[in-house]
């Protein structure tokens, strides 16, 4: 009963405006802005509410901005229901608000930490030549056997069945979109993102990340995170300092990640954070999962009322 996966989503799901309906309606929302303003030494707030799309696309600030929106959801539903989640993940920048919630590190860490995250991949992709592309309709084997073949082309996210994203070189990206509809892919969509993320094009930014990890103190969690690198539920504090670096140049394996949730028997997963990408994820890889999305303050609202009835019902 009453078991929930809680993720949080990644890079791309931020809009603008986001979260100023909760922090005027929630302390705890509130609370979380105000920390994210004095911890960052800038107005994230500002940034989030009044932020034009472009600027909420720069990767130094989607990346923060995403995170303050996510934790002030987190910290309004748990204010308003003490729900606690039966285990935590989230989509690459995502795992650090799972951090947070699973109490590996606190607010005022977790908030610098992708502050730095940001700034290193942001200056990796500056200086070089990289490309992400949605690879759709073709299994994830063939993305792997085709990726085999190519030069600077590696696996950044497995999204979905059908649904993976491909990163790399600018130009061996663009070569290779041909190579990948003859395999039968359906459509190769490049995206706007400016780097090639989840690549070896990240390698120094993750090094770099290495000694600022060492910085701060990681707790043991207090419920499993499924972590990005290799799928798998963690609980040591060590282990997490030392996954998050490999995270920034390695596959994010979201589609195992949900598959291994699902497998240890939780069904019921409930999405913070701007957006409901992870939502829509989740119908391609089990349609069978119930996943409740929580992005503003009315579906705050929702989302508790909807929870009351599964909880009356006795569905959860």
């Amino acid at each position: 009963m009453n078991k929930f996966a809680f993720i949080f989503p990644g890079q791309g799901a931020q809009t603008t405006g986001m979260g100023k309906d909760l922090y005027e309606n929630s302390k705890a929302a509130k609370k979380v802005f105000d920390t994210a303003d004095d911890a960052l030494g800038y107005s994230i707030s500002e940034l989030c509410f009044n932020g034009s799309s472009e600027e909420l696309m720069k990767t130094i600030n989607s990346q923060p901005c995403i995170l303050t929106v996510s934790l002030a959801a987190y910290e309004a539903f748990k204010e308003e229901t003490g729900i606690k989640p039966a285990c935590c993940a989230g989509h690459s920048l995502g795992e650090y608000a799972a951090l947070y919630a699973a109490g590996v590190i606190d607010l005022p860490s977790v908030l610098k930490l992708i502050q730095k995250r940001a700034f290193l991949m942001n200056e990796a992709a500056e200086n070089s030549n990289g490309l992400m592309a949605a690879v759709l309709g073709l299994d994830n084997d063939s993305v792997i056997s085709c990726v085999s073949k190519l030069k600077n082309v590696y696996v950044a996210n497995f999204n979905s069945p059908g649904q993976v994203v491909i990163t790399g070189d600018k130009d061996e990206i663009q070569n290779s979109i041909e190579f990948f509809k003859e395999a039968g892919a359906k459509r190769v969509i490049p995206l706007s993102v400016s780097g090639a993320f989840h690549s070896p094009l990240m390698m120094t930014a993750g090094e770099i990340f290495i000694d600022f990890v060492n910085q701060f103190n990681f707790n043991n969690s207090q419920v499993p995170v499924y972590t990005n690198v290799d799928a798998e539920k963690t609980f040591n504090g060590e282990e997490f300092k030392n996954k998050l670096p490999k995270q920034i140049y390695s596959s994010v394996l979201w589609t195992q990640t949900i598959n291994n949730i699902v497998n240890d028997g939780i069904t019921n997963f409930i999405e913070i954070g701007p957006g409901k990408v992870l939502a829509g994820l989740n119908k391609k890889i089990n349609p069978e999962l119930k996943t409740f999305n929580i992005f503003d303050y009315n579906s705050l609202n929702t989302v508790i009322e909807e929870v009351s009835d599964c909880k009356e019902k006795e569905l959860i």
